[in-house]
């Protein structure tokens, strides 16, 4: 259960991992990452768990399940709970639309949500503090919701493998602490996020009421709302991973 966490990291944390086992670097197959998400929907930490990824053409192969689907889809699709494309679509559902920062407002009138691709397995399909910082502030000028997705396996910024294979090269990953309470603050209205984003200090991060970077602080209160209304969550393909990161660094 969730009841020893802190407040402020338990209303940046609920619901927030949506997970992609199907997709690289883990890339199950179907069954494995559908027997994968049915065991975390009942563990600890169910509560961080979000939405179950999967692509359009494979939703009609999975049995009748009462779970919430994101459809990689360009089109709605009467299973999904939300629906996320590489192209400036609108359905009935949340839609997010991975497109660059030039087309947000493109997205925000079709009254869809952005998505930022925050890595990747190789290391050109990292984005720089910079590029990231802007999109989040771009959004937040919009009043545009968005999520992330790749890249987001580790809480803190830090120096990791970019594949689970045997001497894959390693970079320097983003965390998704980092991401999401940056976003919080910028949902309040703060605009220097560079440094939130580059902080590779656990210790840097304290979590009680309020979460704590450093000298700022924001309540639990508003990081719940800037959750619900503007950084909705990320994509990962493994759930474990980033909540053994959490446990080790002494966040759970």
């Amino acid at each position: 259960m969730a009841g020893h966490v802190a407040p402020a990291l338990r209303a940046l944390l609920a619901n927030l991992i949506d997970y992609a086992g199907m997709f690289p670097p883990t890339s199950l197959a179907r069954e494995a990452a559908v027997a994968n998400y049915g065991r975390y929907r009942s563990a600890e930490h169910a509560w961080i768990l979000g939405r179950f990824v999967i692509p359009a053409a494979q939703v009609m192969q999975m049995a009748p399940l009462d779970w919430p689907l994101a459809v990689l889809s360009d089109t709605d699709d009467p299973r999904a709970a939300a629906i996320e494309s590489k192209n400036i679509i609108s359905t009935s559902k949340p839609t997010y639309c991975e497109v660059v920062l030039d087309q947000l407002d493109e997205v925000k009138k079709a009254g869809s949500f952005a998505k930022i691709r925050t890595g990747g397995i190789i290391l050109d399909a990292i984005p720089s503090i910079e590029d990231v910082s802007s999109y989040i502030i771009a959004c937040a000028d919009r009043k545009l919701s968005f999520k992330a997705t790749a890249g987001l396996h580790h809480p803190i910024r830090s120096i990791h493998a970019l594949t689970y294979e045997l001497g894959a090269p390693s970079a320097m990953m983003h965390g998704f602490i980092n991401v999401f309470l940056a976003a919080a603050f910028a949902w309040r209205g703060e605009r220097d996020l560079d440094p939130i984003l580059a902080e590779t200090d656990p210790l840097a991060f304290r979590f009680d009421d309020s979460a704590h970077w450093r000298d700022r602080s924001l309540p639990a209160a508003n990081i719940a709302q800037a959750r619900e209304s503007f950084a909705h969550s990320f994509g990962s393909c493994s759930f474990e991973e980033p909540v053994e990161d959490l446990n080790a660094l002494g966040f759970l």
